[in-house]
């Protein structure tokens, strides 16, 4: 069949290992471990739009342990283009509506789910029952209820499941992570975070559909400040208090464009944290008792940068995505849960549902 025809319409590392005696017992799993091992695994990218174009597919030419196997898309065009610039075999091209044979590809062990936030649930569901593992990009889903039922689906399968929080294997991130949680300079006395940008794209785009979206600028934004705040800090928050404001409602008639908030923590402790799609904002900075550290810019694809008491860190720009995918499929490799598993996409939507709740009651409201 030929490649137009079949679109023709649109619809740092962990350590395992398997059981010695059941290797010594089957002597062909043996022999199929070996060769999972040595062999780079296949990753199918669901959904080809700005991020599997202009970074996921990128990354995945520098990786190690993985390599860009397949592609699902309801776009012909987008098929043959990708096909020619990828070598991506007819075969291993999907559409939506034969998604579910991928669970008969051997060449594809990882998919990674890149699509608008309201589909993230059924791919990643469909993806663990083909009998595949799951990387599910940022934010996890629509509400943390859906995460809970999207890990329940891959822990039922058997299949590893991984959100796609690049950041915790980026150098710099990693330092803030260090100095926040081992309290370095002393206990934070003070963590502020922003990350936002001005929306000028297409108005009917579906990031501005709250049924597809699930929110605006903090779902989209606002996850980085709220995950730059828990891995800074170490901690789960437990409560938040929330407020926004919207000076382009014509634009942003159905998602929020701004939201500021105050995190509580055990103890009484308190962060504050905002995300826009009105204000180009992309900060972390931490006041600890005899010193203090900040990021910034701190979450873009172009590389991140962060300086402590005033003077720069002297660390290397990576390629993020490629970092975490290749973790994960050696995490694949050795059957071991990922340093960011669907229960960290869970705890961010805890807090996000929580915030629209705050910002609907205008009072404190508990978080989870």
């Amino acid at each position: 069949m030929a490649l137009s025809n079949k679109f023709s319409r649109r619809t740092f590392i962990r350590t395992g290992s398997l059981g010695i005696g059941a290797l010594a017992l089957c002597p062909a799993l043996s022999s199929l471990a070996s060769s999972k091992a040595d062999r780079k695994l296949g990753i199918a990218l669901v959904g080809l739009g700005n991020y599997s174009y202009g970074q996921l597919a990128p990354a995945l030419q520098h990786t190690q342990n993985c390599y860009l196997a397949g592609i699902v898309t309801g776009t012909p065009a987008k098929a043959v283009e990708w096909s020619k610039r990828y070598n991506i075999p007819e075969k291993n091209i999907y559409n939506y509506q034969n998604f579910d044979e991928i669970a008969h590809n051997p060449d594809i062990d990882i998919v990674y789910v890149v699509l608008p936030v309201s589909m993230h649930k059924e791919y990643t569901i469909r993806t663990a029952r083909a009998g595949k593992h799951v990387i599910c990009e940022k934010p996890m889903a629509l509400n943390a209820r859906d995460c809970e039922d999207m890990i329940a689906a891959c822990k039922k399968a058997d299949r590893l499941l991984s959100i796609g929080y690049r950041l915790h294997f980026e150098p710099h991130t990693i330092e803030a992570m260090r100095l926040g949680q081992q309290h370095i300079f002393g206990k934070v006395t003070h963590l502020d975070t922003g990350n936002g940008f001005t929306y000028r794209g297409d108005p009917n785009a579906w990031r501005l559909k709250k049924a597809m979206a699930g929110g605006g600028g903090l779902m989209d934004m606002g996850i980085y400040s709220i995950q730059g705040t828990r891995y800074t800090l170490g901690q789960e928050p437990i409560a938040v208090k929330a407020t926004q404001e919207k000076t382009r409602p014509d634009f942003f008639k159905e998602v929020d464009e701004t939201i500021f908030w105050e995190l509580e923590f055990p103890g009484g402790f308190k962060t504050t944290g905002k995300s826009s799609y009105n204000h180009d904002w992309s900060y972390l900075k931490v006041e600890e008792e005899h010193g203090k550290f900040e990021l910034g810019p701190a979450f873009g694809y172009g590389g991140i940068d962060g300086s402590v008491n005033g003077k720069q860190m002297p660390f290397p720009q990576i390629i993020q995505q490629a970092a975490q995918m290749d973790d994960f499929a050696q995490c694949v490799r050795q059957n071991k849960v990922s340093r960011v598993p669907g229960e960290e996409g869970l705890k961010d939507m805890k807090v996000v549902d929580a915030i629209y709740k705050s910002l609907d009651s205008g009072k404190w409201e508990r978080i989870g």
